[in-house]
């Protein structure tokens, strides 16, 4: 019997559905060892009460279906199956098929026996759990990226007199809350959803505090004029950068779990309104990432402005020139760990500081090729001058022979 597997994308990860032993090996033919339960029952919710609805339903109960976030190698999947864009949902569809399980040919997505994802709101709510999904695995990261860095996020928010952040603590609380009811009931109830609406407006502030707070260092950095002041500052801004950064992750994490909790409670109260839900949190959360990165990039942009000039003075500050290297490079380092937790792509170019024997390498050769070029100049100068006085001394001395010639016949026509 011919197996089918059915294939979603939506940008951010792939959704493999069909039979448990089909979706089994196509994930291992495909090499995608790394995935996550789909969790199709929670689809039913977007069916409505039709007949037809209950037939999907028990369709959905027999098949499994599994998320993997895309990466080059998965990203490759979409072009080489020819996955079709849906009209209505945005995302991309298809089915591949295969004989004894081995997957194959590439057949129309309306032909297959699991032709319920043609079904609108169905392939809606798939899109939609995809995208929770895509952020659920954003927030794990950031917890491994804040594990890693051994952030005291709640010592630097408690330290702070602004308002927005006393409030963020509390907001945080309510929102984990929320996810391991979540996690118990699996859906959001009205109640569960009450207790966490306002806190956008909280973790926007914070937010917003943290990049002032980057700006305000990115700032400080560009006042400093001396090299002296400029190592102080850049060892100041290594410490305080990797605390403000560690709170716009934990900002970010909790943004995605309120859109989490936002999809969960549009899907089982208005699901016909999920795609344009789904579609407006995603243009939201990529203007959060595009805010971020243009703020932590100043940062960088101006401590490597200043690293470059303390190489470039190495030679007069010999111990505080490749402070300010370090450091520039120690926060660069962090912003691209930063980056790649949040799923921003950049290239990153580590500045060396120069030593200070390099430096006056580099003056004592350029002193000797000065040297070297004005001694040339001086002996071109000397033996045009010699020249030149060649060639007056021979014109002098041809204008004397010449007079002593005219002198000489002269006398002689005069004699009798």
């Amino acid at each position: 019997m011919d197996n089918e597997i059915q294939l979603i994308s939506d940008g951010d990860g792939l959704a493999v559905i069909g039979d448990p032993t089909a979706v089994e090996r196509f994930l291992v033919s495909e090499g995608l060892t790394s995935s996550k339960d789909l969790g199709l029952p929670r689809l039913r919710s977007a069916l409505g009460g039709a007949a037809e609805a209950a037939k999907l339903a028990s369709e959905l109960s027999a098949e499994s279906g599994r998320w993997v976030k895309l990466t080059k190698d998965s990203a490759e999947l979409i072009d080489k199956y020819g996955l079709r864009k849906n009209a209505k949902t945005g995302v991309l569809t298809g089915v591949v098929k295969g004989k004894k399980g081995q997957i194959r040919d590439f057949v129309e997505f309306a032909k297959g026996p699991g032709t319920g994802f043609t079904n609108p709101g169905l392939l809606s709510g798939a899109a939609g759990i995809m995208a929770q999904l895509a952020m659920e695995q954003v927030m794990d990261d950031i917890t491994d990226y804040l594990a890693t860095i051994n952030a005291k996020i709640d010592d630097v928010i408690r330290a702070q007199k602004d308002a927005a952040l006393a409030q963020m603590i509390g907001v945080d609380l309510m929102i984990e809350e929320a996810m391991a009811v979540r996690g118990a009931v699996d859906r959001v109830s009205a109640v569960t959803w009450s207790k966490v609406q306002a806190a956008p407006a909280t973790i926007a502030s914070t937010q917003a505090y943290a990049l002032r707070q980057l700006d305000a260092l990115a700032e400080k950095m560009e006042r400093s004029a001396k090299i002296g002041d400029l190592a102080k500052v850049a060892k100041d801004i290594e410490a305080r950068a990797q605390e403000w950064l560690a709170v716009l992750a934990r900002c970010f994490q909790l943004q995605d779990a309120l859109a989490v909790l936002e999809l969960d409670r549009v899907l089982n109260s208005t699901p016909d309104e999920l795609d344009r839900h789904r579609l407006g949190l995603r243009a939201a959360r990529q203007n959060r990432l595009e805010l971020i990165s243009r703020g932590t990039e100043r940062l960088v942009t101006r401590m490597k402005a200043a690293a470059e000039t303390a190489n470039a003075k190495v030679l007069l500050h010999p111990s505080a020139s490749p402070v300010v290297v370090r450091s520039s490079n120690y926060v660069e380092t962090r912003v691209v760990d930063f980056h790649q937790c949040l799923g921003i792509e950049r290239g990153r170019r580590e500045l060396e500081a120069r030593l200070w024997g390099e430096a006056v390498a580099e003056v004592r050769d350029k002193a000797i090729e000065k040297t070297s070029q004005g001694a040339d100049a001086a002996r071109a100068l000397r033996d045009q001058t010699l020249n030149r006085a060649g060639l007056v001394a021979e014109s002098l001395s041809n204008g004397i022979s010449e007079r002593v010639r005219r002198l000489r016949g002269d006398s002689e026509e005069g004699k009798p």
